[in-house]
């Protein structure tokens, strides 16, 4: 039997995110269309008011509600520490951990050349911009995943710092997250313990 085109236009759209299969696309609009209208309805508000209320902020690049985001406007946080790493998803698990008070920059990727991700397509230029402009910055957390494209763009960042720091007569110390977090795992989805642990272990790098 062929679908609803409203139905089959639904599964399309759940097929593009992240994680999200035929099956599990054709499960989640069929338990929709089961499911009281207000549920839908409130879906729709919400994923409108979250293009429409969210900003990126363009000194860290994490999602905001304005620009520049809490933490760039917080006078308390510690403009000595820059901690850079991946997605914003990543930077919510470290600050979860309430034990981390410095600054964020968000890569917005790893380098990945099978994916065709080179470092033209990450926010390193912006990371150098920024660097130039603060004397401040005394320690760079390198907290990319511990994943083969996380380690390589760690690898990258560091030489590239080097160069920098060079160029500059510049220095900075240069950390990478302690092993407590499994190889091939996602900040993400580490307890805070694990974070936590990881964040006070870390080591030059």
């Amino acid at each position: 039997m062929k679908q609803i085109k409203a139905v089959a236009d639904l599964i399309q759209e759940f097929r593009k995110l992240p994680t999200i299969g035929p099956k599990t696309a054709e499960r989640l609009v069929y338990f929709l269309l089961k499911a009281p209208p207000e549920l839908s309805f409130d879906l729709a508000r919400a994923l409108e008011r979250l293009k429409k209320e969210t900003v990126i902020c363009q000194t860290c690049f994490n999602v905001a509600a304005q620009d520049p985001c809490v933490i760039c406007r917080d006078p308390q946080r510690a403009n000595e520490l820059l901690c850079i790493v991946e997605e914003p998803l990543d930077a919510l698990a470290i600050e979860k951990t309430g034990r981390y008070r410095g600054r964020y920059h968000i890569l917005g990727g790893v380098i990945n050349p099978m994916a065709g991700i080179t470092p033209r397509e990450l926010r390193i230029s912006e990371l150098k911009e920024r660097l130039l402009k603060n004397s401040a910055i005394q320690e760079i957390i390198l907290a990319t995943n511990p994943s083969l494209e996380g380690e390589a763009t760690a690898m990258y960042l560091k030489e590239q710092l080097k160069q920098w720091a060079e160029s500059w007569q510049q220095h900075w110390r240069i950390t990478r997250l302690a092993r407590g977090l499994p190889t091939g795992g996602e900040l993400e989805y580490a307890d805070q313990l694990t974070l936590t642990r990881a964040l006070e272990g870390r080591v030059d790098y």
